[in-house]
């Protein structure tokens, strides 16, 4: 019985790819301007997805290192399980739409460079994507919602920049995690709780701790990798993911924050600097059980 499906051919995939970069090189106006200029916006670590509590209320959670905050943005529940779905590196048997954004761009060329947050206007986040076409110097910026911005950042590694008014606007909201099923990045580390199973599976101590399950940039040179068991941070035990954060939050600006973790059943330390980490795409070693 034939799919009821349509099936997207290689070819269709080139000719769309082909009239993305053709719009986009012709473009000459744009929706609307960045609300500020682009060298006042802050850099930030997307961290996790939790909610605000007693509403449930999906938010994105940013790390800011300049001060230490960590910031909630609003974003709807399909972008929420997207940027999840993301962090977790979970396989999909068909491309989700921001996996097929990535796709797009993949094959036209254009490179996607940042993602910026720039404004918020009566309760709205704006967006803007700054893409490099080929065989164009200037980049090209393009309007977007922050949240589908935010799930193609994970995806394609682009830097997330974040305008001052904005992350004033999410200072002193309160905040959850998921529980059972959080994963946390920090410091190009991603966590995940380490549970009776994993533990047996991984063949890993009983000490405390959370399951590393992908390592980027400075923290895979530094020896970190999948399937490690992040033991400390600054000298203190992490006892869950949302834990981890929050004693990376409180590494003190201009610092760099000491971890200790488990591998190859040896105790290895690391000395990290908590800027945001080099922009990398999500294809490093993921943890595959």
């Amino acid at each position: 019985m034939p799919s009821p499906y349509p099936t997207t051919r290689p070819w269709q995939h080139c000719l769309l790819a082909a009239l993305l970069v053709l719009a986009l090189s012709f473009s000459t106006t744009q929706a609307r301007e960045l609300a500020v200029p682009e060298d006042e916006l802050i850099p930030v670590e997307l961290a996790t997805v939790g909610v605000i509590p007693g509403t449930g209320a999906p938010v994105v959670l940013l790390r800011e290192p300049e001060s230490g905050d960590v910031v909630p943005i609003f974003v709807g529940v399909a972008e929420a399980r997207s940027i999840l779905m993301a962090l977790r590196d979970v396989p999909v048997q068909r491309p989700q739409t921001h996996d097929l954004m990535r796709d797009v761009f993949g094959a036209s060329g254009i490179t996607l460079e940042r993602v910026m947050v720039d404004d918020l206007v009566d309760g709205t986040y704006l967006g803007m994507l700054k893409l490099k076409l080929p065989h164009q110097e200037e980049p090209v910026l393009v309007d977007t919602r922050p949240s589908d911005g935010l799930a193609l950042a994970l995806r394609s590694g682009a830097a997330i920049l974040v305008a001052p008014r904005v992350l004033e606007a999410g200072r002193g909201l309160e905040y959850e995690g998921l529980g059972e099923d959080q994963v946390v990045t920090a410091l190009g580390i991603t966590v995940e709780e380490a549970t009776a199973e994993l533990r047996q599976a991984l063949e890993l101590p009983d000490d405390a701790g959370v399951l590393v399950s992908g390592a980027t940039g400075r923290a895979a040179e530094a020896g970190v990798e999948p399937g490690s068991l992040l033991l400390t941070v600054n000298d203190q035990a992490p006892d869950s993911p949302m834990h981890f954060l929050e004693l990376v939050r409180e590494t003190p600006p201009g610092e760099r924050a000491t971890i200790t973790y488990w591998k190859d059943g040896e105790r290895h330390e690391a000395r990290l600097p908590t800027d945001v980490p080099p922009p990398a795409p999500g294809d490093g070693p993921r943890l595959s059980l």
